[in-house]
């Protein structure tokens, strides 16, 4: 293998790619280092296997569904907006489609067509790829104090020369992807401050047996909202779809509600409620009326054999017994304070966070390499001339609807433009 080159990228994900991709077309000499089989491992997984590239938004639109260092970002996505990234994947001969949330994914529905793209492209490019472990960053330093890049040092003991080095490792999230947190290690060689790490867009593990009890049910159209007990605090509430598991519960509302909640130095959540309103295009007097409907229908039955029509079976006796009405008290018998106690049951569901699950189940790892420490425009770092950074080794996350894949794509841009 050759020893020497303009650029080495750490990691070949989405935005180590796309750096690599864009460095090539400028002339450079590019080794990509990935330390998995193939690149991409992690894209592959996204949006459940179908990979959702970005959000088809303005950049205005797109800031307000950054969660931390938006101000950081703002050079990079104007260099790349997501109009953008989607022009390129349809270039690249992808085909996409925009759903709900603005979502964008292949027409395909497959996560491969999007690795493919990327990796032929850089191929194309005059990108090379090969499977090497980064273990030590090599850096000179000269008379004045003034610290530059020289290469990196592989696991095998191989010596790689380049005037620049690009760290686009991923996080802690999937390790099983390749994402084991090896870029915040080379990050803390070269002298970066790392924040504080924590799982952002996790699902929830809840104290009560009733999620077990419904795992698998899946729900589409409802509200999840979350409230801090401790000020009384309306922290989170959206509409969307969720998940109940044998753990808690999970699903797009879930992750979104996640990067809300701070636990304790314990590392509990109980210190939040989240509560379910089954039927949010309901007020509760027209939710009232549909139950008297339903009611009609099955005046002689008992109460438990009433309310299929409303909501899922799953579902069912465990919203019947938070009612506090009796299953076998027949229809004919529930008075008026009776529905309105279903009502809340259906409109208020209460459930108890204890923990997120662990940060390995994250879809992103929030904190990262101090952005005070890189420059917003070029990605390149200011304590180490030549050094780079890309993705989500940064502290720069966004919420779930294909925020967080842009921001890969739009730094991992900005840093093979300027290396």
């Amino acid at each position: 293998m050759d020893k020497h080159y303009d650029t080495l990228i750490v990691g070949a994900g989405a935005a180590g790619l796309m750096a690599g991709i864009t460095a090539a077309r400028r002339g450079q000499k590019v080794l990509l280092l990935e330390k998995m089989e193939r690149p991409g491992r992690k894209l592959l997984i996204t949006g459940k296997g179908r990979c959702n590239v970005t959000n088809c938004c303005t950049v205005e639109d797109f800031m307000n569904n950054v969660l931390s260092n938006k101000r950081f970002l703002y050079s990079c996505l104007n260099a790349l907006n997501p109009y953008e990234v989607m022009g390129f994947f349809e270039e690249c001969g992808v085909a996409l489609k925009v759903e709900r949330g603005e979502r964008v994914f292949p027409v395909s529905d497959r996560a491969a067509d999007i690795v493919d793209a990327l990796v032929n492209t850089a191929t194309d490019a005059g990108c090379r790829i090969t499977r090497a472990c980064v273990k030590e960053l090599c850096i000179d330093t000269d008379s004045e104090g003034k610290r530059r890049i020289a290469g990196v040092l592989t696991e095998d003991g191989q010596t790689i020369v380049a005037s620049s080095v690009i760290i686009a490792t991923g996080g802690k999230s999937y390790p099983a992807t390749g994402s084991t947190g090896d870029g915040y290690r080379l990050a803390r060689q070269a002298g970066h401050t790392v924040t504080p790490l924590h799982p952002s867009l996790i699902p929830l593990v809840c104290r009560e047996k009733c999620c077990r009890d419904m795992m698998g049910l899946s729900l589409k159209n409802v509200t999840l909202s979350v409230v801090d007990t401790r000020s009384g605090k309306e922290v989170f509430s959206e509409l969307g779809e969720m998940l109940f598991t044998h753990f808690g519960v999970s699903g797009p509302l879930v992750l979104s509600a996640s990067c809300h909640m701070q636990p304790d130095k314990g590392g509990h959540l109980d210190h939040y409620k989240l509560y379910i309103d089954w039927k949010p295009g309901l007020s509760e007097q027209q939710l009232d009326a549909r139950i008297l409907r339903d009611f009609a229908q099955f005046v002689n039955k008992d109460f438990i054999n009433s309310l299929g029509q409303l909501l899922p079976k799953k579902s069912i006796q465990i919203i019947a017994a938070n009612s506090g009405i009796p299953f076998d008290q027949k229809i004919n018998q529930i008075t008026k304070a009776q529905r309105a106690q279903l009502v809340q049951a259906i409109k208020r569901m209460e459930l108890t966070p204890t923990a997120f699950r662990p940060i390995e189940e994250a879809i992103v790892t929030a904190g990262g390499v101090d952005v005070a420490q890189v420059t917003p425009k070029t990605m390149q770092s200011k304590l180490v001339e030549g050094l780079f950074f890309a993705g989500e080794v940064l502290d720069v996350d966004g919420y779930t609807g294909g925020f967080n894949l842009q921001i890969a794509f739009s730094t991992g841009f900005a840093a093979g433009t300027y290396c």
